[in-house]
């Protein structure tokens, strides 16, 4: 904890960062208060689900959110001239088209009607859902990777190996949060997100084991999350932006969870500085797996302790 903690205190002590941060949090109520005033996500973005429009409209919600908080970090630093660098926009626009992809495709839904004969359509659904990351998430930034950036950065952080004993102290403060969250009705209505199914009647097998299966594949689709945002956003654009990168990914990292609980997304906020520092400091996305994927999977668990009441 003493090292994540000095990892903070770099970012946090100088009163020139706390006037920024001030300015990209008024910039990021905006945004929150506009979506949940609206209902920005389910209302009008899901409303095209299916229709390739949906991606378009992901593009903008983020775009949005990416370079309004830049913007602020750019005219508060004085360095204007990353607009003008033609890399700054080709690395950009390509992660925000990788997310606006990841979150508008919908290619999984026909291929669950007819795998197994379509017999457990709602199990392949939300399994598909979140192994689609594997065409969305991996693949791009393999290209990509390959293809034009070659920075030694082991892959986004992802094959650097990382000490996660700090990692595990930090999960560990975040469990009694998780129990409190676990007693509002919101959390309730989004967790646990696997649902009983006939899946383990069809395979015969018990319940558990396609409850865990799907768990497994649910805990997949934060790897790609902490790839994509820890990962290309944070050490992927450094290069670029140096501490620069930390506020627009945390803002956009906001946004993408604007179909979730308003405690879910403001927790977010939290989540997703910390994280951005650690990958940052570190070079490696590992500490980041290890916190996000253990909260999913506490908050799932802690959905089923209350159903099972």
């Amino acid at each position: 904890m003493r090292k994540i903690a000095g990892y903070l205190g770099t970012y946090l002590h100088e009163d020139y960062e706390t006037r920024l941060y001030l300015k990209e949090a008024v910039f990021l109520v905006l945004l929150v208060s506009l979506n949940y005033a609206i209902d920005l996500e389910d209302g009008i973005i899901d409303a095209w689900v299916g229709n390739p429009i949906r991606i378009v409209w992901y593009f903008l919600l983020y775009a949005t959110a990416y370079y309004g908080a830049l913007l602020i970090w750019a005219r508060h630093t004085g360095q204007m001239a990353v607009f003008r660098s033609r890399r700054v926009w080709q690395y950009s626009l390509f992660g925000l088209a990788v997310l606006a992809w990841d979150g508008g495709f919908y290619g999984y839904q026909p291929l669950s009607k007819v795998l197994f004969g379509g017999q457990i359509y709602e199990f392949a659904f939300y399994a598909l859902s979140n192994l689609s990351s594997l065409l969305t998430v991996f693949l791009p930034l393999t290209v990509f990777y390959l293809t034009v950036d070659r920075q030694r950065s082991r892959f986004y952080g992802l094959f650097k190996p990382q000490s996660v004993a700090p990692y595990l102290l930090l999960l560990a403060a975040m469990l009694p949060l998780i129990a409190w969250a676990s007693f509002q009705p919101d959390f309730l209505r989004a967790y646990p997100s696997y649902r009983d199914s006939s899946a383990n009647e069809f395979f015969g097998v018990a319940p558990w084991v396609t409850a865990l299966a799907f768990e497994l594949f649910y805990g997949f689709d934060f790897v790609s999350t902490e790839l994509l945002f820890r990962g290309f956003m944070i050490i992927g654009m450094a290069q670029l932006l140096g501490r620069g990168t930390l506020l627009p990914m945390v803002v956009c990292y906001a946004s993408l969870h604007f179909g979730k609980p308003l405690g879910e997304t403001i927790g977010s906020v939290f989540g997703g500085y910390i994280l951005g520092v650690i990958a940052l400091r570190s070079q490696s996305v590992w500490g980041g797996i290890l916190v996000h994927v253990g909260i999913a999977w506490a908050m799932e668990l802690a959905a089923w302790l209350q159903l099972a009441r």
